[in-house]
């Protein structure tokens, strides 16, 4: 299992960038190898975080040179004062199982 966080600033949105982020989560949704998301707020709400779970590291790279990814891509200073990507192998995940999360919750161990 991989991650790929997408992490911003953002800045001014507008209808081009609502209809390109709903092309693009749904792009991600529907293609192979697509696990889940998970969204963050910083407290100050000046940080975001995007976080998309991929079975392989060729599923993060496919959804990377989608074509509406791409076109976001090549935007993006419209919308964002800033952003960071962070792509992981997810090797080991634990809890204590109170809630269900997208990686193997398994208990912390004694």
């Amino acid at each position: 299992m991989f991650s790929a966080a997408f992490i911003w600033e953002p800045g001014q949105y507008d209808a081009e960038f609502e209809r390109l982020d709903a092309l693009i989560d749904a792009v991600a949704r529907a293609m192979p190898g697509f696990l889940g998301v998970e969204v963050w707020v910083s407290e100050s709400g000046q940080r975001r975080n995007a976080t998309y779970y991929w079975a392989s590291l060729e599923d993060v790279q496919a959804f990377s040179q989608h074509p509406h990814h791409l076109e976001a891509k090549r935007q993006y200073a419209r919308w964002y004062k800033g952003f960071h990507i962070v792509i992981s192998e997810v090797v080991r995940s634990y809890g204590d199982g109170a809630f269900a999360h997208l990686t193997p919750n398994n208990r912390v161990p004694a």
